[in-house]
């Protein structure tokens, strides 16, 4: 099985510390390179990470707060610097568009790449990125600006050839692709050999779910429903659940209670406020709810299985 790993670059929100950085993730999964939001500091983190800053393929963006966007028009221009020939593709809510033309206008002119910018309805929930093994959806949130979260799907992939059977059978190497694509296979005496006797399951495939800023949403769990691994922010804990609902975030515990009610695999918590000296409090929260949380910590790494 390919890994489909999370790196953690930036997990504070808006308010800057000397403990955290802002909001910004790394998704690798097959073979390609994401980011998912890209605040102040971010290309620091990228380096300190010892991630290959010319592997980012693309940039999902979920909002424009500055926790959240701030270092993007700095990376780009870095990427600049080193020399990037690739297209960058940038995946953000519409408003995005003419400010980031300004700013490349302006700091960016004359790179030798191209940035193309697509624009998201963070009001749906829609694929925004395909290619042959990789989908990603919108999902809706509740922020106090347009804000939409990210989900990375693995597409399903072939069965396995079971080589045992097809030395049998004495299966020609010109049809083994047709059996891994369902095909039976029919012997020179003419008997049928069902396809599941000769092919074993693909690995299920696996899923990820970026829900950054966003007021708790009890039906958010449909839209994430199964997911392997969750992201949810959880600035505060639910004694500050009425200043959560106040600024459009969430507590802990309804980030735990999202997670249980989509069935998700594990938890991540991230976006901690500034008025956490540690998030014990956060974690064991959340953990009294959903047990398998873990903290979206600065340099973590997370196995999505």
């Amino acid at each position: 099985m390919q890994p489909f790993k999370i790196r953690i670059l930036g997990c504070g929100s808006a308010l800057p510390t000397l403990k955290h950085f802002a909001s910004s993730q790394i998704i690798e999964v097959r073979d390609k390179t994401f980011m998912v939001d890209c605040g102040e500091g971010t290309q620091i983190q990228v380096r300190r990470a010892r991630i290959h800053f010319n592997k980012i393929l693309a940039i999902f963006i979920t909002h424009l707060h500055g926790d959240h966007c701030f270092g993007l028009i700095g990376l780009i221009s870095t990427l600049g610097m080193l020399g990037r020939t690739a297209p960058l593709h940038i995946y953000a809510p519409k408003e995005l568009g003419p400010i980031l033309k300004l700013q490349m206008d302006f700091f960016c002119n004359g790179l030798e790449y191209e940035v193309t910018f697509h624009e998201v309805d963070t009001s749906v929930t829609g694929i925004v990125y395909e290619d042959k093994s990789v989908i990603v959806k919108s999902i809706p949130l509740n922020h106090r600006i347009a804000c939409c979260g990210y989900m990375f799907c693995e597409k399903p992939t072939l069965p396995h050839i079971r080589r045992d059977m097809i030395d049998f059978y004495r299966i020609p190497e010109c049809y083994r692709n047709n059996i891994k694509n369902g095909a039976d296979w029919i012997t020179p005496e003419g008997e049928v050999i069902p396809n599941n006797r000769l092919t074993e399951p693909a690995a299920a495939p696996r899923s990820y779910a970026y829900c950054s800023d966003t007021k708790y949403l009890p039906e958010l769990y449909k839209l994430v429903y199964g997911v392997n691994l969750l992201y949810h922010e959880a600035t505060y804990c639910s004694e500050n659940e009425n200043r959560a609902s106040l600024y459009y975030h969430s507590t802990a515990k309804q980030a735990a209670t999202v997670a249980l009610n989509a069935k998700a695999k594990s938890l991540l918590l991230g976006h901690f406020s500034a008025r956490y000296d540690n998030e014990n409090a956060i974690l064991n929260e959340a953990r009294n709810i959903f047990p398998n949380t873990y903290l979206a910590n600065e340099m973590s790494v997370f196995d999505v299985e």
